[in-house]
């Protein structure tokens, strides 16, 4: 089950693996089953099911099992978490920067 407010950590652990990273590539294209998402990572089911939890615990990807097929998309969740993480951390460094900034301008006025 997704958390519905996934710690930052554990989105940045998703993201660190490349196979992760392919995996979101490949399902901005619309959602797929686990087997066509396997096909051009070269990885087994087995490994890309992991994969998958890993995404899905941390709300970035969402899973369906319909009859013998699952298939996964894009959890919209993880990323609003992500972006909000970073529209913080933007906005607190354009402080500082603004603050240095200032700070120079008046060095420079100074005799």
């Amino acid at each position: 089950m997704p958390t519905p407010n996934p710690p930052i950590d554990r989105l940045f652990h998703a993201l660190g693996d490349p196979t992760r990273r392919a995996i979101l590539d490949h399902l901005t294209g619309g959602p797929m089953s686990v087997s066509r998402l396997a096909e051009p990572l070269g990885v087994t089911l087995t490994a890309v099911a992991q994969h998958l939890q890993i995404l899905e615990e941390v709300s970035l990807v969402h899973t369906e099992k319909l009859g013998r097929v699952r298939t996964c998309r894009i959890e919209p969740a993880g990323f609003r978490a992500l972006e909000q993480w970073i529209r913080d951390h933007r906005t607190a460094w354009e402080r500082k920067l603004d603050r240095l900034g200032a700070f120079l301008a008046e060095e420079d006025k100074t005799p």
